[in-house]
């Protein structure tokens, strides 16, 4: 045990200037050596019966440690309550333990005031599980009252009011330190990169006299949150050495800055370079893969995850079953789904988000009721596959029912997710007028640009302009750089042949610059992605895709199809309107993978709109006379297209 705290001492020490040394020796109330107490004076030990007692006690050290770093808490408190003599070791070990396992902070202080002999060690862990429970004033209190304190404990401190937000405090108490280390400069440095105040952030950066993997981690990552991608590329190509989090930082970036295929380019170089994945780089890729509907990508990365033992790693498995929901393949997701030996709340929303999206409303609900009855309590992510199921289902009376369980049984508020949700799900069944009392009236919930957006969806549907142009203002008063208020008001004109009311809103948007954003649709085809727009005349097989498109629209008109005229917002003729509607970005899209997918594999294509209704009955109608099946996923779910009918059942 004295041999312990010398080298305990003797590893600080080696690291530290001699400011440190000089102000090590004079007495300070935050920061001083841990009280060691001698062999002879010490309890336990002065009651060893010699040798085999000693290491009869280490042997249960090492126990206890086991046990806690492969999870069994249970098991390693047996071994401890069977010990008759306990070290200190044995006491932080059991502590640390308990402060580490969820919701313990009342076990854990409770175990921290029996133990005889606390040392700095004892103090620090209770210390950070007050932090870890988000105490953080009670955090406060214990460090101001610790006897003893180190580096440590002040470090403990300013990363716990980092990561709360509380940047003012963790500045405060770093001025304070009496010597800092790279910890401390790494604390600050983080804390500010992930409150998004990249301006303090680089200045203690550059204050700092030492720039390792994590600090320039830390920029990288701020940089990534302000969507700085560039100057967070540069950072990362100059850095000598790579660490792994370093790696995910830059993968995850390029993720959440809508650059998906270059996080799995580099994904792909991490792994030429044999660089092991963790669960966190996994879950960046898969929600890549998720994003691009990289299917193919996606089931790779599961084959290389089947090598490795973080294959059972729930936070694995829940990205490869939210991946598989969200690129259409609802069959495999819902296998590993069973097979996952552990599910949390996020793994079940993950594949009752997934039955919602496909328009399983059935499935998705059963599954919930199945979630409850396994113990698990609903978050708010849970209510908005709740919503989303009853919404695609058509299930008005049931979502209400929901909405209003979600707020009286569970004390959940209303977040935007679940307005909007209820915004859809009454206005596309014509209850347009309670869909905005609901907006309107719910003083506890912000307006959001996105209740209006979807409002004026279903104006359209049911050609309400009195309400379109009601949600189109209120939209435009929230956010008028956006596109959605202006085209959907348009729609709604254009679609009762108010052409005066058309015109007058794109003179609205010129006068506003505002740029609409084109419709677009892709697909994955041997290992790349091909895109298409309305009107392409970029596309390689442009010319193959026209012919494809034009023998279709015979086939497709000997059918009884009649192209939905109002679904084109041109104020031209009708021949001319036909041709256009026949360009639309998934008609595209549609030919080429006829031209391209062998028969017998669905066609699978994604769209960054909602797909009009007259793309909705061109593809029933092709899926049936070319025997193919279509999956098409657009911005508010999937459509599965198979001998002429929809899994919508045009419900959309």
């Amino acid at each position: 045990m004295y041999r312990h705290h010398l080298s305990l001492i003797h590893r600080r020490s080696k690291n530290v200037s001699s400011t440190f040394i000089i102000t090590a020796l004079k007495p300070h109330p935050h920061f001083s050596s841990p009280s060691i107490p001698s062999p002879r004076n010490f309890p336990h030990f002065s009651s060893c019966n010699g040798p085999s007692e000693v290491s009869s006690i280490v042997s249960s050290n090492k126990k206890i440690t086991g046990y806690i770093r492969s999870g069994d808490l249970v098991s390693a408190i047996r071994v401890f309550e069977s010990m008759t003599v306990r070290t200190t070791v044995t006491w932080n070990s059991i502590l640390a333990g308990i402060s580490r396992a969820p919701g313990k902070l009342n076990d854990a202080r409770e175990m921290f005031d029996k133990i005889p002999e606390p040392d700095v060690v004892s103090f620090n862990t209770m210390l950070a599980c007050y932090l870890s429970n988000g105490c953080v004033a009670a955090a406060r209190s214990f460090f101001d009252e610790m006897p003893v304190t180190d580096i440590a404990s002040w470090n403990t401190m300013i990363t716990g009011f980092s990561r709360n937000g509380m940047m003012s405090e963790a500045y405060r108490l770093f001025v304070a330190m009496p010597v800092r280390n790279e910890v401390s400069w790494n604390a600050m440095i983080s804390g500010y990169a992930e409150s998004g105040d990249m301006e303090l952030a680089l200045k203690i950066f550059s204050k700092a006299p030492e720039k390792g993997p994590i600090a320039k981690t830390a920029i990288i990552t701020g940089h990534m949150k302000r969507g700085d991608i560039g100057l967070a590329e540069e950072m990362f190509e100059e850095m000598p050495e790579k660490n792994l989090v370093t790696w995910n930082a830059v993968i995850a970036g390029y993720v959440e800055n809508g650059r998906a295929e270059d996080g799995l380019k580099l994904f792909r170089k991490m792994a030429k370079m044999r660089i092991k994945a963790n669960p966190s780089t996994l879950s960046s890729v898969l929600l890549g893969c998720s994003n691009l509907s990289a299917f193919r990508f996606g089931m790779q990365v599961h084959q290389h995850v089947c090598k490795l033992p973080i294959r059972f790693d729930m936070t694995v498995g829940t990205s490869l079953v939210s991946m598989y929901c969200k690129c259409g393949i609802l069959e495999d997701a819902w296998k590993l789904f069973l097979g996952m030996p552990r599910k949390d709340v996020v793994s079940w929303n993950a594949m009752i988000s997934g039955y919602a999206q496909h328009g399983k409303g059935e499935k998705a609900l059963r599954l919930f009721g199945d979630m409850r009855n396994n113990g698990i309590r609903p978050d708010w992510i849970s209510f908005v596959g709740v919503l989303s199921a009853c919404n695609h289902a058509g299930l008005v009376d049931l979502g209400i029912h929901h909405f209003a369980k979600m707020q009286k049984d569970y004390g959940i508020k209303p977040k935007p997710d679940h307005i909007t949700c209820m915004v859809d799900l009454l206005g596309r069944a014509g209850r347009l007028d309670e869909a905005v009392d609901l907006i309107t009236k719910n003083a506890d919930t912000k307006p959001h640009p996105a209740f209006f957006g979807t409002l004026l969806g279903a104006c359209r549907t049911h050609k309400n302009v009195r309400i379109a142009e009601f949600a189109a203002k209120r939209l435009r008063d929230l956010d008028p750089s956006n596109a959605v208020g202006y085209v959907e008001l348009a729609n709604v004109c254009a679609a009762k042949n108010q052409w005066d009311g058309v015109s007058r809103v794109r003179k609205l948007m010129k006068e506003n610059q505002v740029i609409k954003t084109p419709g677009y649709s892709w697909m994955e085809f041997k290992g790349g992605f091909h895109e298409f727009r309305s009107g392409d005349r970029l596309h390689a097989d442009l010319k193959a895709i026209h012919a494809k498109l034009n023998e279709l629209e015979m086939k497709m008109k000997s059918a009884g199809y009649v192209p939905d005229l109002e679904s084109s917002l041109h104020d031209v003729g009708e021949e001319l309107k036909g041709k256009m509607l026949l360009w639309h970005s998934e008609k595209l899209a549609i030919a080429f993978g006829l031209l391209r997918i062998a028969p017998g594999i669905p066609i699978r294509i994604f769209k960054n709109l909602r797909v009009c209704r007259d793309c909705h009955t061109a593809t029933k109608i092709i899926s049936a006379i070319e025997g193919r099946e279509i999956i098409v996923r657009d911005t508010t779910r999937f459509h599965h297209f198979k001998d002429g009918t929809c899994s919508c059942n045009d419900y959309w």
